[in-house]
């Protein structure tokens, strides 16, 4: 059978691959709980108020591997995975790195020049590929959250740098979580920017109860964001709303209707 004959068209409609980030206490961990039937890969241990299915805390990397081959062979109700968090995961990842080579810092390892993120990165493939079968096989939604950071970003376009919020991961690693995940969302609050008569700028919160939570979901200079499912450019901070964006982007577009010939009437 040829290759040809295994083309297929339309849309895919899969479970999303998710990468929610933000400052501490935004709201990030209540959106990964409205997901379907949630269970959270605990790595910080900061679900100590949140009504949820938790794993018990993860202390290694290999803690993590382990939860994930249990969700992916044992039968069970859950319908969505999240990671909290992966700066979490992150620094076992290096403890783990830094343990195989004897070294105190993820920049000896491996013998320097980077080696040590570069191993550190493998395990986070490892664990995008545990990620990917619980979805490609048991159908489940995967969400990994992340706090923020502020970062230096240079656009080589405009030739301006500028500071941006982005995951709190290393470079390579945050690179791996961009590629991979089907949209990148940042959570914040809506503000203004106001100025005094000294010019002095500060934030104040727009809406209620310190500011209407937000997800950006595209790129700019305020922050990293991409999404593949055409959202729009800020959506509430809620399931309810991702679900919503996504449902809308997986539906079978609208049939063209038919257009009848243009006839052009006889000149004399």
């Amino acid at each position: 059978m040829s290759l040809l004959s295994k083309v297929t068209t339309g849309k895919q409609a899969l479970p999303p691959r998710l990468t929610v980030y933000g400052w501490e206490g935004v709201g990030k961990s209540t959106l990964g709980n409205g997901a379907p039937n949630a269970i959270f890969i605990d790595a910080e241990g900061g679900l100590g108020e949140l009504d949820c299915a938790r794993f018990p805390l993860a202390k290694t990397g290999d803690e993590v591997f382990a939860a994930l081959a249990e969700l992916r062979t044992a039968d069970h109700p859950y319908r969505s995975v999240v990671i909290d968090t992966a700066d979490a995961v992150e620094r076992m990842f290096h403890a783990d790195v830094c343990k195989r080579y004897g070294v105190n810092s993820i920049e000896k390892a491996a013998g320097g020049y980077g080696k040590g993120y570069t191993e550190a990165a493998a395990l986070f493939e490892r664990m995008f590929a545990a990620l990917d079968a619980l979805r490609l096989e048991k159908g489940m939604v995967v969400i990994i959250l992340a706090h923020a950071k502020v970062e230096k970003f240079s656009d080589p376009v405009e030739g301006v740098e500028f500071d941006r919020y982005s995951p709190r991961l290393h470079k390579t690693a945050a690179a791996l979580v961009n590629e991979w995940s089907d949209a990148v969302l940042f959570a914040t609050r809506r503000m203004r920017i106001e100025r005094n008569d000294k010019d002095r700028a500060s934030a104040k919160p727009i809406g209620a109860g310190g500011g209407d939570r937000i997800l950006r979901t595209e790129g700019g200079p305020a922050c990293l964001a991409k999404n593949r499912y055409g959202m729009a450019a800020e959506i509430p901070l809620s399931w309810a709303s991702v679900c919503d964006a996504i449902t809308r982007s997986q539906m079978p577009a609208a049939p063209v209707a038919a257009v009848a010939p243009v006839t052009t009437a006889p000149t004399n």
